[in-house]
């Protein structure tokens, strides 16, 4: 069966919305797919771990544009993190993709992994994933039984439950499936 990408509307929505909607979707980048199994939701200039709540820099320029973009950025000197912006344009939420369940069956958990795994950099940076041919998010059936926690690797806003984890006997059945989903 072939699906379809996910369109504008999907990320023009509530961040905490479409990031718990977004588990279960199929993320491709070039010649690797797999299916989003962790996200976390940064919401607007008064969530404090939310990179725009300093306001408008280059940084964050990405997260103040339209919702469906790319908002990939390097932390800690080693790794680099992909978000895909949500809500109005003008308005700094995004996404950050955590997890993937690979199609050869690999589980990354952790951006920074995910991203070295799939050969995401700042090159990737501000893509339209609606309408890129090399990086984007098909409507695969969304997983629906994860848990919600706070966010990891922040220091404050840990009162939001704003991580969201598709709980691991979801993933076993899924592991021979995932090749089918394209």
């Amino acid at each position: 069966m072939r699906y379809k990408r996910l369109p504008r509307t999907f990320f023009d929505r509530p961040t905490v919305t479409v990031a718990q909607e977004l588990l279960g979707k199929t993320l491709v980048f070039q010649n690797h797919r797999g299916r989003i199994t962790e996200t976390e939701a940064y919401i607007g200039q008064d969530d404090p771990a939310c990179h725009a709540a300093r306001g408008l820099t280059p940084r964050t320029k990405p997260m103040f544009g339209p919702p469906g973009f790319s908002y990939i950025y390097f932390i800690y000197g080693m790794y680099f993190c992909l978000n895909i912006v949500t809500e109005e344009q003008g308005f700094p939420a995004a996404v950050l993709i955590r997890g993937l369940l690979h199609e050869d069956g690999t589980h990354y958990n952790g951006p920074g992994k995910l991203c070295r795994a799939l050969g995401l950099t700042k090159e990737q940076n501000e893509i339209d994933m609606i309408t890129s041919k090399e990086l984007y998010v098909l409507d695969t059936p969304a997983w629906t039984d994860f848990d919600a926690t706070p966010r990891i690797g922040i220091k404050q806003g840990l009162d939001k439950y704003w991580r969201f984890v598709v709980r691991k006997e979801v993933l076993q059945p899924q592991k021979n499936s995932v090749k089918s989903l394209s």
